[in-house]
C-alpha cells in the first residue's frame, strides 16, 4: 500500500502518517491506507455504485487479512472528513459479528456529518480552497462533477428551513429543504436526479456504527454560514458572505448535532474532543491535535495489546 493514505489531501496526510511511525505504528504492519476515488459515491437503496461497492468490498477484505496478520486484533478505523461518512457506511452494512471481531473503534476527524454550506458556493461558483490566482469558475465543472462533492450539501435533518443562500437576481431563497431547485438555478440541471436519488438518502439516516466511536472536531474558526448573490448571477460569486462557528470548512452544527443522537442510544458509546482554533485540514498537522490523536490511541490501546489503525 503506498504511505500516502489519501493522494487527495496533498502534503497533510504525510504529518499525521509520518507522527504515527513516530509513536510505533509501521506502514503495512499495524497501520495500512485505504484511499478512495472521491469522484463516486456509494450506493443507495435501488441505486448501486459499482465503484463504491467495490471500495466497501476491499476495504472489508483489507480489514480481515491485517487482523489476521496481527494475531485476529480489532482495527481502529481512522477517517478525515468525507472519509467518515464513507466510514459509518461501511460499519452500518457489515453484519455485526463482523464488526464485533474485526473494529475495536472508529475515530473520525472533521466529519462532516450533515454536510457543509460551503459545498453551495462550490457548486454555484467554484471553490478555489484558497489556492489563489485561481479563477473558480475553471474549476466548477470537475468539482460538479464529483458525486461526492453532492453527498456534501448540507442536509435537512441538520439544517432544516434555514436560508443558507439568497440570490438577488432570482429574488429567491434557498435551505437545505429546496436544494433541488438550487442546483436548477445554478444551471447545474444535470446533478439533480443524483442528488435525490443517490445522495440525499444517505444524508438523511445516520445509522448507529456499532462500535465505539471518538470524533474529534474542530471549533472557533470562521465557516461560511449563509451566501448572498448579487443581480450578477451565481457566476459572478457571492456580494455577501456571512460566517458563524465551525472548522472553517465544516459547520459546527453539521459537526457535532447529527452524532448527539447516538448518545441516547445505550447500545451505542460516543466520545467528542473539540479542538479549538484546529481547523478543517490543520487537524491533521497541528501539534495540538496530532497529541490529542496519539492520546486517543494510546487510550484505545490499553484496552488492547495492539490495533491497527487505517486512515480514509
Amino acid at each position: 500500500m503506498p504511505k500516502l493514505t489519501c493522494r487527495v489531501l496533498t502534503g497533510y496526510m504525510d504529518v499525521l502518517a509520518s507522527t504515527l511511525e513516530k509513536a510505533g505504528y509501521e506502514e503495512g504492519r499495524d497501520l495500512f491506507g485505504a484511499p478512495y476515488d472521491f469522484r463516486y459515491g456509494l450506493a443507495a437503496p435501488g441505486h448501486p455504485s459499482q465503484v463504491g461497492s467495490a471500495y466497501l468490498e476491499r476495504l472489508k477484505l483489507l480489514v480481515e487479512s491485517a487482523c489476521a496478520a496481527n494475531d485476529g486484533r480489532p482495527a481502529i478505523l481512522m477517517a478525515h472528513s468525507l472519509g467518515g461518512l464513507y466510514a459509518l457506511q461501511f460499519l452500518a452494512r457489515a453484519p455485526p459479528a463482523w464488526r464485533a471481531a474485526h473494529v475495536k473503534r472508529l475515530v473520525t476527524l472533521s466529519a462532516p456529518w450533515g454536510g457543509s454550506v460551503q459545498e453551495m458556493l462550490t457548486f454555484a461558483s467554484g471553490n478555489t480552497l484558497g489556492v489563489p490566482f485561481v479563477d473558480p469558475s475553471l474549476i466548477r465543472d470537475e468539482q460538479r462533477s464529483s458525486e461526492s462533492n453532492l453527498w456534501l450539501l448540507p442536509t435537512p435533518k441538520v439544517f432544516g428551513n434555514t436560508t443558507l443562500v439568497f440570490s438577488q437576481r432570482h429574488n429567491r431563497t434557498y435551505s437545505a429543504k429546496n436544494v433541488t431547485q438550487f442546483l436548477n438555478d445554478i444551471g447545474f440541471a444535470d446533478g439533480v436526479e443524483p442528488y435525490r436519488t443517490r445522495t440525499r438518502p444517505l444524508g438523511e439516516v445516520l445509522p448507529e456504527p456499532g462500535v465505539p466511536v471518538t470524533c474529534l472536531v474542530g471549533t472557533g474558526v470562521d465557516t461560511v454560514e449563509s451566501l448572498v448573490f448579487g443581480d450578477e448571477g451565481f457566476d459572478a460569486g457571492p456580494v455577501k458572505v456571512v460566517y458563524g462557528d465551525g472548522d472553517g470548512t465544516v459547520n459546527l452544527a453539521s459537526l457535532m448535532g447529527p452524532i448527539k443522537a447516538w448518545s441516547d442510544s445505550p447500545a451505542q458509546v460516543l466520545e467528542v474532543v473539540e479542538l479549538p482554533k484546529v481547523s478543517h485540514m490543520g487537524i491533521l498537522k497541528d501539534k495540538s491535535a496530532l497529541d490529542q490523536i496519539l492520546r486517543i490511541l494510546d487510550s484505545i490501546n490499553l484496552n488492547a495489546t495492539s490495533t491497527t489503525t487505517y486512515q480514509f
